[in-house]
């Protein structure tokens, strides 16, 4: 990182509220259906949807996308695509999510445009390094982990632990969600890192009560927020904003975000020079 100060959301992009990330797995959501288990998670407090579904082929996940689409109308959680970036119109998503064997992440924004959202996997200070290499608006946040080992993925990389979710969450100039094995017992830990989220598949995806693991999910995260926030003295250096897309889904505007204890998250912590 050069150090010439944070990198800033490009295009007339509003910063995500990461805090509660959904990541659906058709397989695990089960007869219960993905659209079924967006629709009750957003309404438990959700703040965003990245569409997976790596088994269904194109046509099948711009049918399920939309479908996502017509669930999200009017929630303010805005939907990206898991890797397939040229789907990303069709469906009538808000931006896609790739990880290091994907697409080029400039590629993926000269196809996106500047006015959808992007998203980057990484697991080393490495690919961190390298993301910040690119142009300041190329990208809005990235995706840090697996931090434990997960079933979800099983070409997840090795997991690699809280601190290693430290340092990157430290070194990016970018907002970090915590992916892998996240669990409501672990939702505090993950907060104490600096990351802006976490970011879950199988906390939600076919649970018995969808709707209730994923608020249990939201009052951990905010719990832990401001437990951190009262202990830094009312928020101190984490009230940098509001204004976030996504935080109308557990029911309050930009004003109201801005002012309760996740109103951080999606918004840049850390400014670290790697």
């Amino acid at each position: 990182m050069d150090g010439t100060g944070p990198r800033t959301t490009g295009g007339g992009r509003a910063p995500l509220d990461l805090s509660v990330y959904l990541i659906t797995d058709t397989g695990q959501c089960g007869a219960f259906g993905v659209p079924a288990t967006v629709a009750a998670a957003v309404a438990a407090g959700v703040t965003v949807v990245q569409l997976r579904d790596p088994d269904a082929d194109d046509a099948d996940l711009v049918v399920l996308g939309r479908a996502l689409v017509a669930e999200l109308a009017g929630t303010g959680v805005p939907l990206l695509v898991n890797d397939r970036v040229h789907l990303v119109q069709a469906i009538g998503a808000d931006g896609a999510h790739v990880g290091q064997g994907d697409a080029d992440v400039l590629d993926a924004r000269a196809l996106l445009g500047p006015h959808a959202y992007l998203g980057l996997s990484v697991q080393t200070a490495s690919h961190v390094q390298t993301a910040t290499t690119l142009p300041a608006d190329a990208l809005d946040y990235l995706g840090v982990g697996p931090v434990w080992p997960t079933g979800s993925k099983p070409d997840a990389a090795p997991a690699s632990g809280l601190e290693r979710l430290r340092e990157l969450s430290a070194a990016s100039p970018w907002p970090c969600v915590a992916i892998g094995g996240i669990t409501v017992d672990r939702v505090p830990a993950v907060a104490a890192t600096g990351a802006a989220g976490v970011a879950v598949i199988s906390a939600i995806c076919g649970q018995p009560d969808v709707g209730a693991a994923a608020r249990a999910l939201r009052a951990a995260w905010d719990g832990a927020v401001g437990a951190g926030a009262a202990e830094d003295g009312a928020l101190g250096g984490h009230a940098v904003g509001g204004g976030v897309v996504g935080s109308g889904a557990a029911g309050s505007g930009p004003d109201d975000a801005a002012a309760g204890p996740h109103a951080w998250a999606g918004v840049p912590t850390q400014r670290f020079v790697l």
